[in-house]
């Protein structure tokens, strides 16, 4: 079983063949004599570099049985040329849950900082960037949440087996999941102050979302906040919301009637509030001070390093 599991998928798999295949012995009653041998490898790749990733990184195996984990390991270094590591099915299934976890943690801190240079009037990217000057200290950036089909999920899988322990990693997905709010206050923030300076309604004022994917230069929008965010104020605001995702052809269904997908050129010349989202290289590259916008929501800091 190669996939992100909560601990004890693999014994429960292992339950369900049972019933179906009476007629075969399994590794918990049978140990190294069983017809079948069971094991779970944590899924551990990223996206742009899927094939790259399944070849050349470790693995951790866990067997039902230390039989069942040498029967895997043989299997995988057909193919595999990173190590792989021999464990219990249980500790491989926590060992994914945990890697995830703990960057969502580091990310939670970043984003809590965030929000406090916020209250206390401070820049949250010089203020990472000294503290980082520390040799221990190694501050992840900030952003508009945490999106993706692993990071912004498996946390979860913990904190329902353990609820009383994980209390840490329960405040983490918090902070994160609140981002997206935190983010929408700030462009409403930036609309009234536009709608009174300029003497306009809202419905004359644009909006531009920069990036819907959930991590930069990729096309995958699965659990993204920037989507979350430009959904909420297309739903909100009385005016036209733009979106820019250079790595996307058309918006998700869900979207289509209520944003309207540009390019970023022309989000540039129509916009008047500019939310960047994401760190597209395509907006990382384009020089701050040719930005004509007043109002500008940087969730990562491109043009506000």
């Amino acid at each position: 079983l190669e996939s992100t599991s909560p601990v004890g998928t693999t014994e429960k798999l292992e339950n369900w063949l049972k019933g179906l295949r009476p007629d075969l012995t399994f590794p918990t009653d049978a140990g190294a004599q069983a017809d079948i041998r069971l094991a779970y490898c944590p899924e551990r790749v990223l996206p742009g570099k899927i094939m790259d990733e399944l070849l050349h990184n470790d693995r951790v195996i866990g067997g039902l049985t230390p039989a069942c984990a040498e029967s895997a390991v043989e299997l995988y270094r057909i193919f595999v040329r990173g190590e792989c590591v021999k464990t219990h099915a249980r500790t491989a299934e926590m060992c994914k849950l945990t890697e995830n976890s703990f960057r969502d943690v580091n990310i939670a801190f970043a984003n809590e900082l965030s929000l406090i240079c916020d209250k206390l009037g401070i820049s949250v990217w010089e203020l990472i960037r000294l503290a980082n000057r520390h040799p221990r200290v190694n501050i992840l950036q900030p952003g508009a949440g945490v999106g993706g089909h692993c990071i912004a999920v498996d946390p979860w899988f913990i904190v329902a087996q353990a609820p009383e322990q994980a209390r840490l990693i329960r405040t983490a997905r918090e902070v994160n999941d609140y981002k997206p709010e935190w983010v929408i206050d700030k462009v409403k923030a930036a609309l009234a102050d536009c709608v009174t300076e300029r003497n306009v309604t809202p419905a004359e004022v644009k909006i531009a979302c920069l990036g819907l994917a959930f991590k930069p230069n990729i096309d995958d929008l699965r659990e993204s906040p920037a989507v979350e965010i430009t959904s909420k104020l297309a739903a909100w605001h009385k005016g036209e919301v733009l979106a820019v995702e250079p790595n996307v052809m058309a918006l998700p269904a869900a979207l289509n009637n209520k944003i309207r997908l540009t390019n970023f050129t022309e989000a540039l010349r129509q916009a008047d509030i500019l939310v960047l989202l994401v760190d597209h290289n395509e907006f990382k590259d384009y020089p701050a001070e040719k930005l004509t916008q007043k109002w500008i929501i940087d969730t990562r800091g491109v043009w506000k390093q």
